[in-house]
């Protein structure tokens, strides 16, 4: 990577984390704290609360990642993080459930997350986007962990409202960075690896392989809503802690998932055996789910529950997306994407408010059945997956002035050894290519690319 390149990759993965901070600081203590609001009479409220980030999140996710194309990508991230510090304030001034609703339902329609991947794009060559994507993947996950620990710790010492109204500064801090660390493109345009093209969605949508992943994302965050809507009061009642000793229960729960999921990941990946280590992670993380609604009396089997949780759920997470790349099209990639978080979103307002239905009317119990439902329905759908080719994405330019056949291209470096797919977008000037993880013609590809020059 250039210096450009790194900044703007180092730059756009410290703004996604500070953004992705605020959504998760909350996450462990959120239902504790809207239980005591004004109207907050039963826990459906409450999970409709927690979850309401999640729909409208989902809603404008890639409605505002294509207006991103046409007004410019920069316009499109300064609007959303400004509202969502707008919404984190509304919910830190909230006395009663309604108010908090709607700061968390303008907090959602901050929905960024396209537009900051279609401006890394724009801001990285081809050969390096990868690498850039993956510093965002590993600052969300960062993120998230680091949040399970400091939000009981911050709700101790400035409540949760002042967490809420950090989250503001933090957002308006990102907004801050955006203008003054990230630079300005000298040029936008689409990009097929990052943003989603309406085009390309009935393929998508029509692809069972995508689809067995979408759902999985989908019925992963939607338990972990629901998980959060009744794990903090089991850890109340059973192990009799305060809600700012919470992350002694997650510091090392999160810290065995970290660990034990690299060994998965690295023999998933090196050995190509991702589908046996993606399969046995859900039919763990259904026992997880199954063992907790069984265990709801005892402290120290839901700490025991917990952590096979979090090593299926960091397994899951690491998987998802390399599934996803390995299954989509080439020309396509950005578009499964889209389709995939707003998957995602989805499932964390439904899982939210089914959660707290569910506790209203079933207790803790029914919340875990539903769970284990769900993980059990992915488990059985997950067995009927193809086994992923041991394939990676990689990029190449193509030289603006060349004009010649793309699909001629294509089938050319398709013929290449150790290059199982390939496509030539001149509209986008790029090759995308799955290639052998064990060996490829590199250089009889770039003796090709080359020729476009």
């Amino acid at each position: 990577m250039n210096a450009t390149e790194l900044r703007a990759s180092l730059g756009l993965a410290g703004i996604y984390a500070l953004r992705m901070l605020g959504m998760f600081l909350i996450l462990p203590v959120f239902a504790i704290y809207a239980e005591k609001l004004q109207g907050a009479n039963n826990h459906t409220l409450i999970g409709i609360a927690l979850g309401s980030y999640g729909l409208t999140q989902a809603l404008l996710q890639l409605p505002l990642g294509m207006l991103s194309d046409r007004i410019g990508r920069k316009k499109v991230i300064y609007g959303g993080l400004l509202l969502f510090a707008i919404g984190s304030f509304v919910a830190a001034g909230a006395h009663d459930i309604a108010t908090l609703t709607l700061g968390r339902v303008i907090q959602g329609a901050g929905a960024i997350s396209a537009a900051i991947t279609a401006l890394l794009a724009d801001l990285t060559r081809e050969e390096n986007r990868t690498k850039a994507m993956a510093m965002i993947g590993m600052s969300i996950g960062t993120t998230f962990a680091a949040s399970l620990v400091l939000g009981p710790l911050l709700a101790k010492y400035i409540g949760v409202n002042g967490i809420f109204a950090l989250t503001g500064f933090l957002s308006l801090a990102a907004l801050i960075g955006v203008w003054l660390i990230i630079p300005d493109p000298v040029q936008s345009r689409f990009h097929s690896d990052t943003e989603a093209n309406t085009k390309r969605l009935p393929a998508v949508l029509r692809n069972s392989q995508l689809l067995r992943l979408n759902y999985g994302i989908f019925a992963l965050h939607a338990a972990q809503m629901a998980m959060f809507v009744t794990i903090p009061f089991a850890l109340i009642k059973t192990g009799h802690l305060d809600k700012s000793q919470h992350w002694e229960v997650y510091l090392p729960v999160t810290v065995i998932g970290f660990i034990l999921m690299v060994p998965a990941i690295i023999y998933g990946e090196k050995k190509a055996r991702l589908k046996p280590v993606f399969v046995g992670a859900i039919a763990l993380m259904a026992m997880a789910q199954l063992g907790m609604a069984l265990a709801l009396d005892s402290f120290w089997q839901i700490v025991a529950w917990l952590s096979l949780y979090f090593i299926a759920f960091n397994i899951l997470e690491a998987t998802l997306p390399s599934l996803i790349s390995k299954i989509a099209p080439a020309d396509a990639k950005g578009t499964a994407i889209g389709v995939y978080n707003t998957s995602q979103s989805f499932g964390l307002f439904l899982g939210a408010a089914a959660g707290g239905w569910l506790y209203t009317h079933y207790g803790p119990a029914g919340v875990f059945g539903f769970t284990t439902l769900l993980m059990l329905s992915w488990l059985i759908w997950s067995l009927g997956m193809q086994p992923p080719k041991a394939v990676r994405s990689v990029m190449f330019h193509i030289g603006e002035s060349w004009r010649g056949d793309a699909e001629a291209l294509s089938r050319e470096l398709a013929g290449v050894a150790g290059v199982h797919e390939a496509s030539v977008l001149l509209a986008d000037r790029v090759a995308y290519l799955k290639v052998s993880q064990q060996q490829w013609d590199e250089t009889e590809v770039r003796r090709l690319i080359d020729a476009t020059f």
